[in-house]
């Protein structure tokens, strides 16, 4: 599992004790009017206040124009707006201008300015900026790589409740980056995350309990938390869940929910979800049996470079299911695995081109080179 990537608040700001500034019956009104989600009567109540320099009022425009409510979408003014309440030294626009910088939006990508602006934040105390530099710090993006101070800021905004630095910092821990590795801690920062529904740290504290890390492994723990990441969507989670069903851990064996869940996950793009659910069709667990659809995945899951698949799309090819039968584009699939360690690829494309002319497997071997060139796309 990847560290996850910085993150923009795009929560408006909601003014407190105001009743002794001249404009805060106008901020107000402005709060009022997106609480109707009348954006157009907010944006008049609040660009005057921003031109006369409130920082509030400045950092919600820049919310306004980075989401598009009210106004076309337009990047470039949020980071405008958002500067004036950063320079002011409003932490959350200083937050929120910093991940502009990060990501490259509405300003030319710079992790150096982006560092600037988190770390300015973060002083603050703003807990999206302590996780963001912590990444930044993470991935040497703007800094030295340095895990220690990676730490440092994730747990100054993990012990706020920021879950995705919970999960950052869980990571840590398991990865025994900048600290010891340590699965009791994994277990606590990724429960507090999921404790908050968050899916990504929901699927981990499942994968914790499948594999027995950190905890007595328990399979029907292991499900209830890949559940309920799969039904938020999580990709990873729908594919693990799939697993389950398909061995039969910690739930009934069941195919046909095993492809329910593989195949969301293949919709979404995962490879090994891909991978599986051409088994399937292959086989026909769970499906009809259907050789076209088996290829069909099969290829999805090569294209992105999974070996299996790759092997097996050769298979396909080689006997002629769900495509026609062609040995050299067998060939073409079994050299490219072969080549990533498929010991079965060598195997049989050593013993395929013993049937093969000199020409076709010329043709094969170029076409192979094309293939991996082209990313294994459109072979």
């Amino acid at each position: 599992m990847k560290h996850l990537n910085a993150t923009l608040c795009l929560t408006l700001a909601v003014l407190l004790g105001s009743a002794g500034m001249g404009w805060g019956a106008d901020f107000q009104k402005g709060l009022d009017a997106v609480q109707r989600g009348d954006y157009t009567t907010a944006l008049r109540e609040w660009k005057p206040l921003a031109k006369q320099g409130v920082a509030f009022a400045q950092y919600n425009l820049g919310v306004m124009y980075a989401k598009g409510r009210g106004v076309l979408q337009d990047y470039k003014t949020a980071v405008k707006w958002y500067r004036l309440a950063a320079e002011q030294g409003y932490a959350v626009a200083q937050s929120n201008l910093g991940t502009m910088y990060d990501k490259g939006q509405g300003v030319l990508q710079d992790y150096k300015t982006a560092v600037k602006w988190y770390t300015l934040a973060a002083e603050q105390g703003n807990a999206d900026a302590q996780s963001n530099l912590g990444l930044m710090y993470d991935n040497g993006q703007g800094v030295p790589q340095n895990y220690k101070t990676a730490v440092k800021w994730y747990r100054l905004a993990a012990e706020q409740g920021l879950a995705l630095a919970q999960i950052n910092l869980g990571l840590m821990y398991r990865e025994g980056q900048g600290v010891h590795q340590n699965y009791k801690n994994v277990m606590k920062w990724f429960r507090l995350a999921a404790e908050q529904g968050n899916a990504k740290a929901q699927n981990s504290l499942g994968f914790m309990y499948d594999n027995g890390q950190g905890v007595p492994q328990n399979y029907k723990t292991a499900v209830k938390w890949y559940r309920l990441a799969a039904k938020q969507g999580d990709a990873d989670a729908q594919f693990n869940l799939g697993v389950m069903y398909r061995k039969g851990l910690g739930v009934p064996q069941n195919d046909k929910i095993a492809v329910k869940w593989y195949k969301l996950a293949a919709e979404q793009g995962d490879a090994d979800a891909q991978y599986n659910l051409g088994s399937m069709y292959r086989e026909g667990q769970g499906v009809l049996q259907n050789y076209k659809t088996a290829v069909k995945w099969y290829r999805l899951a090569a294209e992105q470079g999974d070996a299996d698949a790759q092997y097996n799309l050769g298979f396909m090819y080689h006997e002629g299911k769900g495509v026609i039968q062609d040995n050299v584009y067998a060939h073409i699939w079994w050299n490219i695995a072969a080549s990533q360690g498929v010991k079965n690829a060598t195997k049989n494309r050593d013993i395929l081109a013993k049937k093969m002319t000199p020409a076709d497997i010329s043709k094969a071997q170029r076409l192979a080179q094309k293939c991996v060139k082209k990313s294994y796309k459109g072979c």
